[in-house]
């Protein structure tokens, strides 16, 4: 992958979707939350990731969707 951060954006879904799977089935208070606080401090680390990776393209908004290109003024 080119982006690091996507990894750990599906980290993050897979432990808030293991936290509402665990408040669903009743677990300990202190599961659920703890479980919380690190599905929301790897969001805010998943995030600055993206955000600050070293990525550079040649593509501009002339470039529009690459599925759906718009014919170009020549």
């Amino acid at each position: 992958m080119k982006n690091p951060g996507i990894p750990l954006l599906i980290l993050t879904t897979l432990i808030l979707i293991l936290v509402t799977v665990f408040a669903s089935l009743g677990l300990a208070f202190s599961w659920v939350f703890y479980l919380t606080v690190l599905g929301q401090a790897t969001l805010v680390f998943a995030v600055y990731k993206v955000l600050t990776d070293d990525y550079h393209t040649e593509k501009t908004f002339k470039d529009w969707y690459e599925d759906h290109p718009e014919p170009h003024d020549d």
